[in-house]
Order: structure tokens, then C-alpha cells, then sequence
């Protein structure tokens, strides 16, 4: 099958498909003319990285799960530390979700008279300042000290 074949047939686009045999994930067969060529099992691997990337796993990772011989070797560690990181997601995003139900329903005058909305709050911002906001600060500061951190 030719790239745009391939693309049609998985809905990568081209560009994509060319990043990929870039990054080692895919392998053309040859060239027909100036188009790449792909044996039909492409597909495959190209369903196998889109359940990848799903699931929130990087390219390189993906990779990773890719004998040399292109078989599937699974990193069944990787996969376990994955699933927890999106069960901790998922608890996270079940918290918020069930916070904004609270807040637009609350019958309270002033959502700071809420108990339950201050509790939520003081969460929120135990969060923001156990890691995740001190890190995106350093970044920043990183961004402002170097002219070629401004270009990553």
C-alpha cells in the first residue's frame, strides 16, 4: 500500500506516517515512484500505537514495546505504572467533577459561605502548591534566564 493508501485506510495523516518511520515505529517496504510503501500489516502497528497514545503513553515508549524484529515485546511494568497513574487521574477528575455539581447546586448565599466548596478550595490549593505549580514556576524562570529554552 502506498503512504496516502495507509492513511486513508488507519485515518494517520501522511505527515505522520513519515514522523513515524522517522522515530523507527513503522518501516516502509520500498517506494513506488516518490511515495513510500507499506506492507499491509502496517496497520496493524498503526492501531497498536493509536491503543499507545490512548492510553497516554509517549512515542518512545511506545517504541520500547517494539522487538527488533517487530514483534511485540509488552513492558507489563510500564503498563501497571500507567493504569495507576490514570487511576490517580480518574480520582482526581471524579473530585472536580462532583466540586462543580456541588457548587452549581449549592443552595448556600455565597459559595464561600459553602463549607463544603472551602474545603474544596483549601484542596485545590494544597495541590497547586505541592509540586505541580512549583515546577511550572522554575520552568519559567528557566524561560525567561535563556534565549534557546525560549525555542524548545
Amino acid at each position: 500500500m502506498d503512504i496516502n493508501e495507509v492513511a486513508k485506510k488507519s485515518g494517520v495523516p501522511a505527515s505522520a506516517l513519515r514522523y513515524y518511520e522517522q522515530k523507527g515505529l513503522i518501516t516502509s517496504v520500498g517506494r513506488s515512484g516518490l511515495r513510500r510503501v507499506f506492507a499491509a500489516s502496517v496497520l496493524e502497528r498503526l492501531a497498536l500505537i493509536a491503543l499507545g497514545r490512548s492510553a497516554g503513553l509517549s512515542l518512545d515508549e511506545i517504541a520500547l514495546m517494539f522487538a527488533d524484529n517487530g514483534r511485540l515485546k509488552v513492558d507489563r511494568k510500564l503498563l501497571a505504572d500507567k493504569a495507576d497513574e490514570l487511576d490517580k487521574s480518574i480520582r482526581q477528575m471524579t473530585t472536580m467533577r462532583d466540586g462543580l455539581r456541588h457548587a452549581a447546586a449549592c443552595s448556600a448565599p455565597s459559595h464561600m459561605e459553602c463549607p463544603k466548596f472551602r474545603r474544596l478550595m483549601g484542596l485545590a490549593a494544597y495541590k497547586a502548591g505541592s509540586g505541580q505549580g512549583k515546577k511550572k514556576s522554575s520552568r519559567k524562570q528557566s524561560l525567561k534566564k535563556s534565549p534557546q529554552a525560549r525555542r524548545r
